[in-house]
């Protein structure tokens, strides 16, 4: 596993960003208060840390780097989806398990979304409750407020 650290923007209410990957791709993307383990940097950490700073500072809508996520093919199938929302956007539960095939999903979209591993660049962030109220981050609503704030 391949480990590194990206200092978070200013105001940013978690100090550093933390990128783990694989030689598949990137594993997960959490918002950390310290470094936890030593760096072990590979060329998929260096391309996600360079795509997530371009994202902060405004120069960048979208990602390309690796992902290899580790879920369930439900799982995988939601993150694919959340993938599809275009930057700035805002989605509901319930759009997102309509475009699964049923609004009965809605409870297993929203445990989905909390078993993300690849915050921000699997947008989970962009998904609020049916009534526009922010809800549900694993991060921390702080977390997803500012995402959204940023993406405006």
């Amino acid at each position: 596993m391949y480990h590194q650290y990206l200092t978070a923007p200013k105001k940013f209410p978690k100090p550093w960003v933390q990128i783990t990957a694989d030689d598949d791709g990137i594993t997960s993307i959490y918002f950390v208060e310290e470094q936890a383990q030593p760096e072990n940097i590979n060329e998929i950490t260096q391309q996600c840390a360079k795509e997530l700073q371009e994202y902060f500072d405004k120069k960048r809508t979208t990602f390309t780097v690796a992902l290899n996520p580790q879920g369930t093919e439900f799982l995988k199938k939601v993150w694919s989806h959340l993938s599809s929302i275009p930057y700035g956007e805002r989605w509901s539960y319930k759009d997102l398990a309509l475009k699964l095939g049923s609004v009965n999903y809605c409870r297993a979209v929203g445990m989905a979304n909390s078993r993300n591993p690849i915050s921000l660049v699997i947008p989970c962030h962009r998904v609020l409750g049916h009534d526009g109220k922010l809800v549900g981050y694993t991060g921390g609503l702080d977390i997803k407020g500012w995402l959204l704030n940023h993406e405006k």
